[in-house]
């Protein structure tokens, strides 16, 4: 694979513009090649035959042995770059070639212009982005501070403050394990600590020290009674009780659970005080581990950032040479290795200091546990996961011949036992139908968000490594299509045949089998197919039913609103419960219709959906405090009132309700459209420079989003059919509405991929490019001592 795709591939989706523009490069260096070929055809690349200056390996991260140029570079030397400072806020790099005279320079000047510009937006934004990490590492480290103390008090209760303060003491002066009888303890509450941020007053021998076993910090660490003789400790840093901190922390509430928010409701406050019990100690260790987890990622993300830009500008000067023949890449590549992005080791540092202390704190000092949770495996594309995909569309796609060949073969649609099959059978299957078609949009969207880049994994929340590919999801989809299918063909077959007539009793409980099959699949604690995601699912779905008593993320509202296109599929969770329970399935006889407990569940069902999503808008104004959410609430507000009208008329009808259904569904529908379109989208945007779109778009043709645009309006108003009544006698009122339920889930599904593309590019354009953890503790008081000893962390404040 050529660099610059493999340049592109390796790209944080939300960091693409601030990487080196390498295609930008190319462009003026292909313009370049194109003036030396028609001008000097003959001369081409005869210099570099003689003394090639770059080595085949040389990626631009690491030095070469002298820095100084041989007096042959000076005299061939066709650059001068100059540093120049910024306001004392960086350095600016600008390069003047020398060689500007001769025939085809300016379009070279041209290239180190561009050059330089990339240099330095590359190095402003690594320096913002490891001064904020380095900011947070300081603020972890005082989570870290806390969270030591906490423990150290809840397991060993009777340890007081000065017992620990001595044992500390006597540790830094002898350099040896504590030996009085107040300091000996068989546990280590504390483990070993190592501290984030390294000391700015420590001797060599400290820091030899550190390259080791990492740098110490002002943090409580313990052995025995709470000390650690491993590591050495400032005495002026423990003058004052170690567990003293916990008089300045909280225990923060994120509202993350039905009580913690209803206790929200009642208190001012969002944070409580320490309560010193284990449960406490379980959580804080947990809300910690994931915010280590995700700080760690960031590192990674960042030195990776550094090295692909390392080595595109190597690359570059590699075409550079030998499109010009000019010795130039050795003078611009040391200059890129004393910059801020080949000389910031502080990316690195921060890397081991993080995996020691996770590992040491967090995973009880079993690396490969903890290098495991840092560093989970990337997920691997099994080949039988394609073949299986296959097999099981094959078999689909033949099942469902041999069911449309069996009812022609019988001519049942024209029989009256056609007719009943149509009222009872048929809507238990269309369950599955439902689902499948559900599936199959999610499996293509997936597939279209990778080839556009749209960074799925990290909006949904996914774990990573536990993520669904398209093929993963194209196989679910088609595996219950199968099941669905040959039940289906079951069902038909059975009551067809005269011999089996006697059994139908058992015949129509095949339906109800396949729905416990799939739910016991779905709920199997087990580890098989794909439990993390099976489990994500069912979080998502339980947060989404308990709304607003949890906090509302983006795969909690997502999903809420895939529901809302799922209407019929409750309806027919509704159809199996009377149907099974009322005993239709023996009798054969259409009670449900008729009775009023289903009518009115017939109204519930419908509302639920659209219910779930309003609570939802409204947990998230009262925490957001945005207009935007009143405004979203009215609109599925506006579609519960036109979904209650619609379903009052297909219950009751008259011409009245009629009237009313058609203006509520004609309000809700424009309502609807609209918000879809500029709001979740982001399209029709007046001032953008894709006329009638938004300035950013993934998709390069520009009529796929008209045609979306066109589509998902043509779709929104196909419902109006069901008040209308446009019935064509070849087609059963089921049929249609199978059809019409299986045309909103489509519409749903192109919606669903223009929607995360608008969130992808918000995230594109605010570098977003991480999750944001809540931290544990909040400090509420903090004395002249601490401010004293946290002095740098307020500098970076």
């Amino acid at each position: 694979m050529k660099f610059g795709k493999e340049f592109k591939k390796q790209m944080v989706p939300e960091w693409t513009e601030a990487y080196m523009d390498y295609n930008g490069l190319k462009r003026i260096l292909r313009e370049v090649r194109g003036y030396k070929q028609t001008k000097h055809p003959a001369t081409q690349n005869k210099a570099l035959q003689k003394k090639p200056t770059l080595d085949k390996t040389f990626s631009g991260l690491h030095k070469e042995a002298s820095n100084l140029p041989s007096k042959g570079d000076i005299e061939d030397q066709v650059i001068d770059v100059n540093t120049l400072q910024h306001d004392g806020s960086g350095q600016i790099y600008k390069t003047k070639f020398l060689r500007q005279s001769e025939e085809g320079g300016e379009v070279e000047v041209m290239f180190f212009r561009k050059l330089d510009e990339e240099l330095n937006k590359v190095c402003n934004f690594d320096k913002d982005k490891v001064e904020a990490l380095m900011h947070e590492a300081a603020v972890l480290n005082k989570q870290m501070d806390a969270f030591i103390a906490l423990r150290v008090k809840v397991e060993n209760p009777d340890l007081n403050g000065s017992s620990l303060k001595r044992c500390y003491l006597s540790n830094v002066s002898s350099k040896m394990p504590p030996t009085s009888t107040t300091c000996s303890r068989d546990r280590n509450p504390g483990r070993d600590y190592v501290g984030l941020i390294p000391e700015a007053d420590t001797n060599d021998d400290h820091q030899q020290e550190e390259s080791t076993a990492g740098p110490e910090v002002n943090s409580v660490s313990t052995a025995g009674c709470g000390c650690d003789h491993r590591e050495e400790v400032n005495k002026d840093d423990y003058k004052e009780d170690p567990l003293k901190i916990l008089e300045h922390v909280k225990i923060n509430n994120p509202l993350e659970s039905p009580i913690s928010t209803i206790k929200g409701v009642f208190k001012d406050s969002k944070e409580e005080d320490l309560s010193f019990n284990k449960e406490e100690l379980r959580k804080v260790e947990e809300r910690l581990r994931h915010v280590f987890i995700e700080f760690y990622h960031k590192l990674r993300l960042l030195k990776h950032y550094s090295f692909m830009n390392l080595a595109a500008f190597s690359k570059i000067m590699k075409k550079y040479e030998k499109i010009t023949s000019r010795r130039a890449a050795r003078l611009y590549m040391r200059i890129v290795d004393d910059s801020y992005l080949g000389n910031s080791d502080e990316v690195t540092g921060l890397l081991e200091r993080v995996e020691t202390t996770f590992i040491k704190n967090f995973s009880k000092s079993n690396h490969r546990e903890g290098m495991k949770l840092l560093r989970p495996k990337a997920k691997r594309e099994r080949h039988r996961v394609t073949f299986f995909s296959g097999f099981f569309l094959g078999c689909s796609i033949a099942l469902l011949v041999a069911i449309v060949l069996r009812i022609e073969a019988h001519n049942l649609i024209d029989k009256e036992e056609g007719t009943q099959y149509m009222e009872t059978i048929f809507p238990l299957y269309t369950l599955f139908a439902y689902i499948v078609l559900h599936m199959l949009m999610y499996a293509a969207n997936i597939y279209f968000w990778r080839r556009y880049r749209v960074n799925y994994p990290f909006i949904f929340g996914f774990k990573r490594g536990t993520e669904l590919g398209y093929r993963e999801v194209f196989l679910l989809s088609t595996g219950l299509a199968v099941l669905a299918s040959a039940g289906f063909l079951a069902n038909l077959q059975l009551d067809m045949d005269s011999s089996t007539r006697d059994y139908k009793k058992i015949t129509e409980l095949v339906p109800l089998v396949l729905v416990i099959f799939v739910l016991l699949i779905t709920f199997c604690p087990l580890n098989i197919l794909y439990r993390s995601s099976r489990f994500f699912f069912i979080k998502c779905i339980f947060r989404c039913i308990c709304a607003p008593l949890y906090p509302v993320s983006l795969p909690d509202f997502f999903l809420a609103d895939q529901l809302t296109s799922q209407v019929p599929t409750f309806r027919s969770f509704e159809l199996y419960i009377c149907y099974y329970s009322l005993g239709e399935y023996s009798r054969r006889q259409s009670k449900c219709l008729s009775h009023g407990v289903y009518n009115t569940f017939y109204f519930i069902v419908a509302v639920i959906p659209y219910w779930l999503r309003f609570l939802q808008c409204i947990r998230r104004l009262c925490e957001d405090k945005d207009a935007m959410h009143v405004y979203n609430g009215l609109k599925y507000f506006s579609t519960i009132v036109a979904v209650i009208i619609r379903t009052a008329f297909e219950l009751k009808k008259g011409m009245t309700w009629m009237l009313l259904a058609l203006v509520s569904s004609s309000v809700a529908a424009l309502i609807n459209t609209y918000w879809d379109i500029v709001i979740d989208w982001g399209l029709l945007r007046r001032q953008s420079k894709n006329k009638f779109l938004r300035d950013k778009l993934v998709v390069s043709h520009k009529s796929v989003y008209f045609a979306a645009m066109v589509l998902n309006i043509v779709l929104r108003f196909a419902w109006m059919q069901l008040v209308l009544e446009f019935r064509l006698r070849s087609l059963h009122k089921m049929t249609i509405i199978t059809i019409f339920s299986c045309l909103e889930i489509i519409r749903r599904g192109i919606w669903s991929f223009f929607r995360l593309e608008n969130e992808h590019l918000n995230n594109v354009g605010k570098y977003r490019a991480f999750k944001s953890v809540p931290l544990p503790f909040s400090y509420y008081e903090i004395d002249n001592d601490d401010d004293d000893d946290n002095n740098d962390d307020d500098k970076n404040d």
